[in-house]
Protein backbone atom coordinates (compact mmCIF):
# COMPACT_ATOMS: atom_id res chain seq x y z
CA UNK A 1 0.00 0.00 0.00
CA UNK A 2 1.52 3.54 -0.82
CA UNK A 3 1.87 6.22 1.41
CA UNK A 4 -0.32 8.73 1.98
CA UNK A 5 0.58 12.56 0.86
CA UNK A 6 -0.51 16.10 1.11
CA UNK A 7 0.74 18.05 -1.68
CA UNK A 8 1.49 21.62 -0.96
CA UNK A 9 0.73 24.45 -3.71
CA UNK A 10 0.03 27.43 -2.23
CA UNK A 11 -1.84 29.74 -4.35
CA UNK A 12 -0.18 27.83 -7.40
CA UNK A 13 -2.60 24.85 -7.80
CA UNK A 14 -3.86 24.32 -11.39
CA UNK A 15 -1.47 26.67 -12.59
CA UNK A 16 1.92 26.74 -14.40
CA UNK A 17 3.84 26.87 -11.15
CA UNK A 18 2.24 24.12 -9.85
CA UNK A 19 2.99 21.71 -12.16
CA UNK A 20 4.33 19.16 -9.68
CA UNK A 21 1.05 19.06 -8.01
CA UNK A 22 -1.03 18.97 -10.81
CA UNK A 23 1.26 15.66 -11.99
CA UNK A 24 0.74 14.19 -8.84
CA UNK A 25 -3.46 15.14 -8.18
CA UNK A 26 -3.41 13.18 -12.24
CA UNK A 27 -1.21 10.07 -11.41
CA UNK A 28 0.77 9.22 -8.96
CA UNK A 29 1.78 5.47 -8.93
CA UNK A 30 4.35 6.35 -5.31
CA UNK A 31 2.19 8.06 -3.15
CA UNK A 32 -2.07 8.05 -2.14
CA UNK A 33 -2.24 11.78 -2.22
CA UNK A 34 -4.85 12.19 0.61
CA UNK A 35 -5.24 16.21 -0.70
CA UNK A 36 -4.07 19.65 -1.70
CA UNK A 37 -2.98 22.72 0.28
CA UNK A 38 -4.18 26.10 -1.29
CA UNK A 39 -6.36 28.36 0.86
CA UNK A 40 -6.94 30.69 -2.72
CA UNK A 41 -9.21 27.37 -3.72
CA UNK A 42 -10.11 25.22 -0.38
CA UNK A 43 -13.27 23.85 -0.21
CA UNK A 44 -12.82 22.57 -3.84
CA UNK A 45 -12.22 19.50 -5.68
CA UNK A 46 -8.65 19.36 -6.99
CA UNK A 47 -9.91 17.58 -10.48
CA UNK A 48 -12.60 20.41 -11.45
CA UNK A 49 -9.71 22.90 -10.99
CA UNK A 50 -7.63 20.28 -13.31
CA UNK A 51 -9.91 18.74 -15.84
CA UNK A 52 -13.50 19.58 -14.99
CA UNK A 53 -13.80 16.28 -13.27
CA UNK A 54 -13.96 15.35 -9.94
CA UNK A 55 -11.80 13.08 -8.58
CA UNK A 56 -12.27 13.20 -4.59
CA UNK A 57 -9.22 14.63 -3.40
CA UNK A 58 -9.96 17.79 -2.07
CA UNK A 59 -7.83 21.19 -1.49
CA UNK A 60 -7.65 22.59 2.32
CA UNK A 61 -6.94 25.79 3.25
CA UNK A 62 -3.63 24.79 5.60
CA UNK A 63 -1.90 21.78 7.23
CA UNK A 64 -3.80 22.25 10.32
CA UNK A 65 -6.94 22.42 8.58
CA UNK A 66 -6.20 19.16 6.58
CA UNK A 67 -5.06 17.18 9.43
CA UNK A 68 -8.07 17.87 11.52
CA UNK A 69 -10.10 17.32 8.84
CA UNK A 70 -8.45 13.77 7.84
CA UNK A 71 -8.26 12.78 11.41
CA UNK A 72 -5.02 11.51 10.89
CA UNK A 73 -1.72 12.86 10.06
CA UNK A 74 -0.24 11.99 6.40
CA UNK A 75 2.72 10.05 6.30
CA UNK A 76 4.50 12.73 3.45
CA UNK A 77 4.66 16.57 3.49
CA UNK A 78 5.15 17.45 -0.92
CA UNK A 79 5.84 20.60 -2.06
CA UNK A 80 3.84 20.89 -5.24
CA UNK A 81 5.30 23.92 -6.98
CA UNK A 82 8.17 24.87 -9.65
CA UNK A 83 9.28 28.44 -8.90
CA UNK A 84 11.46 29.81 -11.30
CA UNK A 85 14.09 30.17 -8.28
CA UNK A 86 13.44 26.74 -7.15
CA UNK A 87 14.20 27.70 -3.70
CA UNK A 88 11.93 27.73 -0.73
CA UNK A 89 10.80 31.30 0.56
CA UNK A 90 10.78 31.90 4.47
CA UNK A 91 6.58 30.92 4.52
CA UNK A 92 7.86 28.00 2.91
CA UNK A 93 10.25 26.96 5.41
CA UNK A 94 7.89 27.40 8.30
CA UNK A 95 5.02 25.68 6.70
CA UNK A 96 7.86 22.86 6.04
CA UNK A 97 9.01 22.63 9.62
CA UNK A 98 5.41 22.63 10.64
CA UNK A 99 4.75 19.50 9.16
CA UNK A 100 7.91 18.19 10.01
CA UNK A 101 7.22 19.07 13.86
CA UNK A 102 3.80 16.60 12.93
CA UNK A 103 5.95 13.53 12.07
CA UNK A 104 5.74 14.32 8.40
CA UNK A 105 8.84 13.02 5.97
CA UNK A 106 9.36 15.70 3.41
CA UNK A 107 9.65 15.77 -0.29
CA UNK A 108 11.51 18.48 -1.47
CA UNK A 109 12.00 18.74 -5.26
CA UNK A 110 13.69 21.98 -5.74
CA UNK A 111 17.47 22.47 -6.34
CA UNK A 112 17.85 23.80 -2.81
CA UNK A 113 19.22 20.43 -0.92
CA UNK A 114 17.24 20.50 2.48
CA UNK A 115 19.45 17.59 3.85
CA UNK A 116 22.44 20.37 3.55
CA UNK A 117 20.37 22.97 5.67
CA UNK A 118 21.03 22.70 9.87
CA UNK A 119 18.00 23.78 10.69
CA UNK A 120 16.12 20.77 8.77
CA UNK A 121 18.70 18.42 9.69
CA UNK A 122 18.49 19.17 13.48
CA UNK A 123 14.76 18.78 13.27
CA UNK A 124 14.41 15.42 11.05
CA UNK A 125 16.31 14.11 14.20
CA UNK A 126 14.32 15.88 16.16
CA UNK A 127 11.06 14.57 15.09
CA UNK A 128 12.41 11.61 13.47
CA UNK A 129 11.32 11.99 9.91
CA UNK A 130 13.14 11.81 6.48
CA UNK A 131 13.98 14.66 3.97
CA UNK A 132 13.94 13.00 0.58
CA UNK A 133 16.17 15.60 -1.55
CA UNK A 134 14.42 14.80 -5.54
CA UNK A 135 17.23 16.60 -7.20
CA UNK A 136 20.24 15.34 -5.29
CA UNK A 137 22.38 13.81 -8.13
CA UNK A 138 24.51 10.70 -7.85
CA UNK A 139 28.38 11.50 -6.83
CA UNK A 140 30.44 12.47 -9.83
CA UNK A 141 32.51 9.00 -9.50
CA UNK A 142 29.23 7.32 -10.36
CA UNK A 143 28.34 9.55 -13.42
CA UNK A 144 27.93 8.66 -16.95
CA UNK A 145 29.69 9.84 -20.22
CA UNK A 146 27.84 9.14 -23.41
CA UNK A 147 29.04 5.80 -24.94
CA UNK A 148 27.34 5.78 -28.31
CA UNK A 149 25.95 2.66 -27.45
CA UNK A 150 22.12 4.13 -27.93
CA UNK A 151 23.02 3.59 -31.56
CA UNK A 152 23.53 0.01 -31.99
CA UNK A 153 19.59 0.32 -30.24
CA UNK A 154 16.78 -0.44 -33.18
CA UNK A 155 14.17 0.48 -30.52
CA UNK A 156 11.70 3.65 -31.41
CA UNK A 157 12.49 6.44 -29.42
CA UNK A 158 9.79 8.89 -29.07
CA UNK A 159 11.02 12.42 -27.35
CA UNK A 160 8.08 14.75 -26.56
CA UNK A 161 9.16 18.17 -26.36
CA UNK A 162 7.53 21.49 -26.16
CA UNK A 163 7.71 25.49 -27.33
CA UNK A 164 8.03 26.42 -23.70
CA UNK A 165 8.30 25.30 -20.05
CA UNK A 166 5.40 23.80 -18.06
CA UNK A 167 3.24 23.55 -21.11
CA UNK A 168 1.97 19.63 -20.44
CA UNK A 169 5.05 17.84 -22.28
CA UNK A 170 5.57 15.02 -19.16
CA UNK A 171 1.35 15.01 -19.20
CA UNK A 172 1.15 13.62 -22.38
CA UNK A 173 4.41 11.51 -22.51
CA UNK A 174 1.98 9.70 -19.35
CA UNK A 175 -0.71 9.62 -21.41
CA UNK A 176 1.06 8.03 -24.71
CA UNK A 177 2.58 5.25 -22.31
CA UNK A 178 -1.03 4.65 -20.92
CA UNK A 179 -2.73 4.32 -24.28
CA UNK A 180 0.41 1.79 -25.67
CA UNK A 181 -0.13 0.17 -22.41
CA UNK A 182 -3.86 -0.72 -23.32
CA UNK A 183 -3.25 -1.81 -26.78
CA UNK A 184 -0.88 -4.62 -25.23
CA UNK A 185 2.37 -3.04 -25.99
CA UNK A 186 5.43 -2.24 -23.91
CA UNK A 187 6.25 1.25 -23.67
CA UNK A 188 9.19 2.66 -21.46
CA UNK A 189 8.71 6.25 -20.14
CA UNK A 190 11.87 8.14 -19.04
CA UNK A 191 11.15 10.67 -16.71
CA UNK A 192 13.67 13.42 -16.58
CA UNK A 193 12.42 15.71 -13.99
CA UNK A 194 11.32 16.31 -10.10
CA UNK A 195 7.58 15.31 -11.21
CA UNK A 196 8.37 12.18 -13.00
CA UNK A 197 10.40 10.95 -10.50
CA UNK A 198 7.79 11.58 -7.53
CA UNK A 199 5.22 10.37 -9.34
CA UNK A 200 6.98 6.65 -9.79
CA UNK A 201 8.78 6.69 -12.89
CA UNK A 202 10.77 3.21 -12.44
CA UNK A 203 13.75 5.13 -15.21
CA UNK A 204 14.14 8.58 -14.56
CA UNK A 205 17.11 11.24 -13.79
CA UNK A 206 16.55 14.88 -12.40
CA UNK A 207 18.29 15.92 -15.68
CA UNK A 208 18.64 19.34 -15.18
CA UNK A 209 20.45 18.69 -11.83
CA UNK A 210 23.22 17.04 -13.62
CA UNK A 211 26.31 18.68 -14.61
CA UNK A 212 26.79 19.23 -18.34
CA UNK A 213 29.32 17.39 -18.69
CA UNK A 214 27.65 14.51 -18.00
CA UNK A 215 23.78 15.08 -18.71
CA UNK A 216 24.18 13.29 -22.16
CA UNK A 217 25.71 10.37 -21.05
CA UNK A 218 23.00 10.34 -18.11
CA UNK A 219 20.23 9.80 -20.44
CA UNK A 220 21.84 7.43 -22.51
CA UNK A 221 22.56 5.58 -19.74
CA UNK A 222 18.95 5.30 -17.74
CA UNK A 223 17.70 4.16 -21.51
CA UNK A 224 19.97 1.32 -21.69
CA UNK A 225 19.79 0.17 -18.59
CA UNK A 226 15.78 0.29 -19.44
CA UNK A 227 16.43 -1.41 -22.67
CA UNK A 228 18.68 -3.99 -21.09
CA UNK A 229 16.22 -4.89 -18.06
CA UNK A 230 12.87 -4.65 -19.87
CA UNK A 231 13.18 -5.11 -23.46
CA UNK A 232 10.41 -2.78 -24.65
CA UNK A 233 8.55 -2.39 -27.62
CA UNK A 234 9.69 1.57 -27.59
CA UNK A 235 10.65 4.44 -25.23
CA UNK A 236 8.52 7.55 -24.38
CA UNK A 237 11.20 10.43 -22.69
CA UNK A 238 9.82 13.40 -20.75
CA UNK A 239 10.96 16.73 -22.51
CA UNK A 240 11.76 19.49 -20.32
CA UNK A 241 11.69 23.36 -21.17
CA UNK A 242 12.28 24.22 -24.77
CA UNK A 243 15.11 23.82 -27.68
CA UNK A 244 14.23 27.35 -28.26
CA UNK A 245 14.72 28.71 -24.54
CA UNK A 246 16.84 31.35 -24.13
CA UNK A 247 17.47 30.07 -20.45
CA UNK A 248 17.25 25.81 -20.47
CA UNK A 249 19.71 23.50 -22.27
CA UNK A 250 17.54 20.08 -21.17
CA UNK A 251 16.00 20.26 -24.68
CA UNK A 252 19.44 19.41 -26.21
CA UNK A 253 20.46 17.08 -24.03
CA UNK A 254 17.59 15.15 -24.41
CA UNK A 255 18.23 14.79 -28.37
CA UNK A 256 21.94 14.58 -27.98
CA UNK A 257 21.67 11.78 -25.51
CA UNK A 258 18.26 10.12 -26.27
CA UNK A 259 18.82 10.27 -30.37
CA UNK A 260 14.78 9.93 -30.88
CA UNK A 261 13.69 8.74 -34.42
CA UNK A 262 10.11 11.03 -33.98
CA UNK A 263 9.23 14.12 -31.64
CA UNK A 264 5.77 14.95 -30.75
CA UNK A 265 5.75 18.76 -29.97
CA UNK A 266 3.21 20.44 -27.27
CA UNK A 267 2.06 23.90 -27.54
CA UNK A 268 -0.03 26.09 -26.20
CA UNK A 269 -1.47 28.35 -29.02
CA UNK A 270 -3.07 30.83 -26.61
CA UNK A 271 0.24 31.45 -24.53
CA UNK A 272 1.89 34.60 -26.21
CA UNK A 273 5.08 35.00 -23.62
CA UNK A 274 7.44 32.47 -22.10
CA UNK A 275 6.08 31.03 -18.91
CA UNK A 276 8.99 32.44 -17.03
CA UNK A 277 10.25 35.30 -19.22
CA UNK A 278 7.44 37.23 -20.03
CA UNK A 279 9.57 39.92 -21.54
CA UNK A 280 9.71 37.73 -24.46
CA UNK A 281 7.94 36.30 -27.35
CA UNK A 282 6.41 32.53 -27.38
CA UNK A 283 8.55 30.48 -30.43
CA UNK A 284 5.90 29.38 -33.30
CA UNK A 285 5.06 26.00 -34.40
CA UNK A 286 7.00 26.14 -37.27
CA UNK A 287 9.91 28.08 -36.16
CA UNK A 288 10.64 25.12 -33.06
CA UNK A 289 9.90 22.16 -35.75
CA UNK A 290 12.79 24.11 -38.15
CA UNK A 291 14.99 24.46 -35.09
CA UNK A 292 14.63 20.62 -33.97
CA UNK A 293 14.96 19.00 -36.96
CA UNK A 294 18.15 21.16 -38.02
CA UNK A 295 19.68 20.36 -34.82
CA UNK A 296 18.95 17.05 -34.53
CA UNK A 297 17.78 13.77 -37.02
CA UNK A 298 14.73 13.51 -35.51
CA UNK A 299 11.52 14.41 -37.11
CA UNK A 300 8.56 16.01 -35.82
CA UNK A 301 5.74 13.52 -36.60
CA UNK A 302 2.42 15.38 -34.60
CA UNK A 303 1.55 18.20 -32.33
CA UNK A 304 -0.33 18.07 -29.24
CA UNK A 305 -1.59 21.40 -27.50
CA UNK A 306 -2.53 22.49 -24.58
CA UNK A 307 -6.00 24.21 -24.24
CA UNK A 308 -5.12 26.81 -21.59
CA UNK A 309 -7.29 29.84 -21.81
CA UNK A 310 -8.89 28.34 -24.71
CA UNK A 311 -12.32 27.50 -25.49
CA UNK A 312 -13.67 24.23 -27.05
CA UNK A 313 -14.68 25.40 -30.38
CA UNK A 314 -11.05 27.32 -30.50
CA UNK A 315 -9.43 23.85 -29.20
CA UNK A 316 -11.36 21.81 -32.45
CA UNK A 317 -10.40 25.01 -35.16
CA UNK A 318 -7.13 25.33 -34.36
CA UNK A 319 -6.22 21.60 -34.41
CA UNK A 320 -7.87 21.72 -38.06
CA UNK A 321 -5.59 24.33 -38.95
CA UNK A 322 -2.80 23.07 -37.67
CA UNK A 323 -3.48 19.85 -39.13
CA UNK A 324 -4.07 21.85 -42.87
CA UNK A 325 -1.00 24.50 -42.70
CA UNK A 326 1.58 21.79 -41.14
CA UNK A 327 0.27 18.39 -42.61
CA UNK A 328 1.18 16.83 -39.22
CA UNK A 329 -1.41 15.31 -37.14
CA UNK A 330 -2.76 17.34 -34.36
CA UNK A 331 -4.80 16.81 -30.86
CA UNK A 332 -5.62 17.66 -27.42
CA UNK A 333 -4.63 14.53 -25.81
CA UNK A 334 -6.21 15.72 -22.61
CA UNK A 335 -9.85 16.49 -24.03
CA UNK A 336 -9.78 14.14 -27.19
CA UNK A 337 -6.71 10.68 -25.98
CA UNK A 338 -4.22 9.69 -27.87
CA UNK A 339 -5.26 7.29 -30.07
CA UNK A 340 -4.60 10.28 -33.25
CA UNK A 341 -0.95 10.29 -32.20
CA UNK A 342 -0.34 6.60 -31.35
CA UNK A 343 -2.00 5.87 -34.74
CA UNK A 344 1.12 8.15 -36.26
CA UNK A 345 3.31 6.51 -34.57
CA UNK A 346 2.37 2.77 -35.57
CA UNK A 347 2.41 3.91 -39.28
CA UNK A 348 6.13 5.45 -38.48
CA UNK A 349 7.35 2.48 -37.20
CA UNK A 350 6.54 -1.30 -38.31
CA UNK A 351 7.79 -2.63 -35.65
CA UNK A 352 4.96 -1.28 -33.26
CA UNK A 353 2.40 -3.09 -35.64
CA UNK A 354 4.46 -6.30 -35.57
CA UNK A 355 4.45 -6.41 -31.56
CA UNK A 356 0.73 -5.92 -31.19
CA UNK A 357 -0.91 -8.62 -29.24
CA UNK A 358 -3.05 -10.87 -32.20
CA UNK A 359 -6.01 -9.82 -30.62
CA UNK A 360 -5.37 -6.02 -31.23
CA UNK A 361 -4.47 -6.68 -34.51
CA UNK A 362 -8.08 -8.35 -35.13
CA UNK A 363 -9.30 -5.21 -33.67
CA UNK A 364 -7.89 -3.22 -35.47
CA UNK A 365 -9.04 -4.32 -38.73
CA UNK A 366 -12.28 -3.99 -37.80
Amino acid sequence: MNSTALVYCEGNFGLMDGKTANGLIRRSHKYNILGVIDSTKAGGDSGIYLDGKTNGIPIYSSLKDAIRILGSVPDYFIYGMAPASAFLTPPDREIFLAAMKQGMNIVNPLYELLNEDEEFVKKAKKYHVTIEDVRRTPPRKDLHNFTGRILQMNTPVIAVLGTDSAIGKRTTAVLLEQTFLKKGLKPIFIGTGQTGIMQGAKYSIPLDSIPSQYAIGEIENVIMTAYEEEHPDLFIIEGQGSLSSPAYISSCIILRGARPAAVILQHAPKRKKLGDFPFMNMPSLESEIQLIETFSQAKVVSITLNHESMSEAEIGETISLYEKNLGLPASDVLKYGCDKIVACLMEKFPTLQKALPPQTKKTMKR
